[in-house]
């Protein structure tokens, strides 16, 4: 973290300086070269979300696959009903300390890209260091797969009972995640009104399960009474399940924070909403808040239809076996997962949108190889390329692991790097609280408690990872420590990529394409790119 008001020589963009919040009027500093292209990314007044629409976005992004997939994981590492009920508690706790800190982020930067801006804010030395990492975690590990991959088996289930994963459930998931992308870049609006539906309808699915719980608490189910409640907050082991040590332990949390991600999804489409500072404190806490008291209702009615073993072993397909478990194996008991699917695509339709416009916001900085081509509007005033980039990462996670356990895989590949990015926003806004030259004063204060749980827990998973479980060391088919070191080597790989960006390339080629970033009277975003000679004879 860096507090001097004077940039490097060499720097173009100028930092905001210590003791001033970040401005919208960025200007260039010993800029040599020439204007090589100016684009104007604005949004019209009704393409922007309200607190209605704003709310069906986190919702959307939130009510995914986790909550009707992971349960069967997080049993599976506790050996426990009390303690995994316990754990998706925490996990909402944990959701409202990160909202807490990106809402007082967010309204102080209020501009898309999220976490993005926050680091660029408080890691301000070296330059752009912290926005490459980011962008590597962004780009490479930002994609929809496991929720395509959810879809396609869901879909599969519904049609002939098929259980296990396999190729044709990946074609299926190709299918949807194509078809959400196109739909974005061809018609956005549309692509925002459905995910608005399906934000609806999947609350409708959640709730259906719910209520379908308590019916089953009453008796009213086609298998015996599992008695899961009976002394729950024992520790049992049996097929499938048991008791684990602290990796199972961070392995089933980090499952519930794939559940609850979306939270922050308001924050990367800032420049889309309409009055930010209104629509973000009352739209994020009122999904939020909804979603955990959903979820926690939602385990409770797994728990009263579904005997254990049953639960452990389900892998994907939980709400697929409650349905049957209430409902019988009747075609129309059949067709209930098709709804579980529908709530999937939302998900989709909801993840896709808003990487999408990371992506683009970090081709507006000039940080990606092509920027202009990313960065670009055309041809349907969408971030189509920045789309197509987004569904070229997500076919190659969804179709380069084997059939097997990759559903867990690639949940934790997602989630895991987002602990140690979240770690560092989180510090750093411990810094800026305690900075005296530091005029931080959002209208939003997150007290010091809430952000060390949000701090530690995520260091917690960020570090347990790479500590042995106990017994086999290749239980989820593949080596413990794969995800771990997969998601920290793509963190290096933006280092290094910063290193060949500000360093290498500027040296050999005399040059660099930088971005200026104004925004004018009537509220437009104007990029200017501009081409810099790093060395002046």
């Amino acid at each position: 973290m860096g507090t001097s008001d004077k940039a490097p020589s060499d720097d173009v963009e100028m930092q905001p300086k210590a003791g001033a919040l970040p401005t919208y009027q960025e200007t260039s500093a010993a800029v040599v070269g020439e204007l090589t292209e100016e684009q104007t990314y604005a949004y019209s007044d009704d393409r922007k979300m309200g607190i209605t629409g704003a709310v069906f976005l986190i919702l959307n992004k939130m009510i995914g696959t986790g909550i009707f997939s992971t349960p069967s994981g997080i049993f599976a590492a506790t050996g426990s009903v009390g303690i995994s009920l316990m754990l998706w508690v925490i996990g909402g706790v944990l959701t409202f300390c990160g909202l807490s800190v990106w809402l007082e982020f967010g309204l102080a930067i209020p501009r898309s890209g999220g976490e993005k801006n926050y680091l660029e804010y408080v890691y301000r030395y070296p330059k752009y260091f912290a926005t490459c990492v980011l962008a590597s975690q962004m780009i490479l590990l930002g994609f929809s797969s496991g929720n395509s991959l959810a879809f396609g088996r869901y879909i599969l289930y519904a049609a002939g009972g098929e259980l296990k994963d396999s190729y044709r459930a990946r074609g299926v998931g190709v299918a949807c995640a194509t078809f959400a992308v196109v739909l974005h870049a061809v018609a956005p609006k549309w692509g925002i009104r459905l995910f608005n539906v399906l934000g609806v309808f999947k609350v409708f699915v959640l709730l259906f399960i719910v209520f379908a719980g308590f019916a089953a608490l009453a008796g009213h189910r086609l298998v015996d009474n599992p008695h899961n409640f009976d002394n729950a907050f024992a520790i049992e082991s049996g097929e499938g399940y048991g008791g684990g040590g602290a990796y199972q332990y961070c392995n089933a949390l980090l499952n519930i924070v794939y559940s609850y991600k979306g939270w922050e999804n308001a924050n990367y489409v800032l420049s889309e909403i309409k009055d930010p500072r209104r629509t973000l404190t009352i739209a994020a806490p009122l999904a939020v808040g909804g979603v955990t008291i959903l979820y926690v209702l939602a385990n409770v009615a797994y728990f009263a239809a579904i005997p254990k073993a049953d639960l452990a072993t389900s892998d994907v397909i939980v709400a697929g076996l409650f349905f049957k478990n209430i409902f019988g194996d009747s075609a129309a008991a059949r067709s209930l997962p098709v709804f579980v699917a529908l709530s999937n695509m939302g998900n989709v339709l909801a993840v896709s949108f808003a990487h999408a416009r990371v992506n683009q916001e970090l081709a507006k900085e000039g940080l990606l190889p092509g920027s202009r081509l990313w960065a670009s509007n055309k041809p349907f005033n969408s971030p189509a390329a920045s789309l197509f980039l987004h569904w070229v990462v997500t076919m190659i996670v969804l179709l380069a692991p084997p059939p097997g356990p990759a559903y867990n895989f690639i949940i934790n590949l997602y989630t895991y790097p987002g602990a140690w990015i979240n770690s560092f926003v989180a510090g750093g806004l411990i810094w800026l609280h305690y900075q005296k030259t530091e005029k931080w004063d959002p209208g939003w204060h997150t007290y010091l408690p809430v952000i060390l749980i949000f701090l530690l827990c995520n260091a917690f998973l960020a570090i347990v990872p790479f500590i042995p479980p106990d017994g086999d060391w290749n239980a989820d088919g593949y080596p413990y420590y794969v995800f771990p070191v997969v998601g920290v080597g793509v963190l290096i790989l933006g280092a290094l990529y910063w290193t060949l960006w500000t360093k290498f390339w500027p040296a050999v080629r005399g040059h660099k394409i930088v971005s200026e970033r104004v925004v004018d009277e009537d509220g437009v975003e104007v990029i200017r790119y501009k081409k810099v000679k790093t060395h002046i004879a």
